[in-house]
């Protein structure tokens, strides 16, 4: 017996690289709960499938499959780690079919304009965080959190923007234009 468990362990690491994307909301839910996030997220989570529309709510939802994923500069995949710019444009991608720009700055000049007090869940956020604007973004979750890979040595992860360091290096907000579409997203 004890030579399977580790056939059985390998057998089931497929499971655990799954794409996000992939998953409904139950396997998302126990995504979540397994990274041990569902208790703090659950009301946000919830609140956001209840308040907004189903392409910003499938967004993040999306944006959450990520947690736990490393920082990889330039990255843009589940598998080998984003950078925060990587995880924008991939849950872009891979949830609503919208392709943005690469890096930040770009990101934010393909974007709408918009006031921090009508952020709105899948809105992007965007800080000061190398003496430059829109060197760092992230995806709002709801609650004054965003989503988003933060450096070298961490993963995605959610943060309150209402903290300190983030409030006093916020940017500016963006809505990304999402143009109703005949087509799904490939995943």
């Amino acid at each position: 017996m004890k030579r399977w468990i580790p056939v059985l362990l390998l057998a089931g690491m497929p499971l655990v690289h799954a794409a996000p994307g992939e998953v409904v909301y139950e396997d998302m839910d126990v995504l979540l709960q397994e990274k041990g996030v569902i208790s703090r997220l659950s009301e946000q989570i919830q609140q956001v499938r209840d308040n907004v529309g189903a392409s910003a709510s499938n967004l993040v939802i999306h944006a959450m499959g990520f947690l736990g994923v490393p920082y990889s500069y330039g990255g843009n995949s589940a598998e080998t780690g984003v950078d925060c710019s990587g995880l924008v444009r991939t849950v872009f991608e891979k949830s609503v079919g919208k392709i943005l720009p690469r890096r930040a700055v770009d990101q934010a000049a393909a974007t709408e304009t918009i006031d921090r007090s009508e952020l709105k869940p899948g809105d992007l956020v965007f800080f000061n965080t190398m003496k430059r604007a829109f060197s760092h973004v992230g995806i709002y979750v709801g609650d004054g959190k965003f989503i988003h890979a933060p450096r070298s040595g961490s993963s995605v992860r959610v943060e309150d923007m209402r903290v300190a360091y983030w409030s006093t290096r916020f940017n500016g907000a963006r809505r990304v234009p999402l143009q109703p579409s005949t087509h799904t997203a490939v995943r």
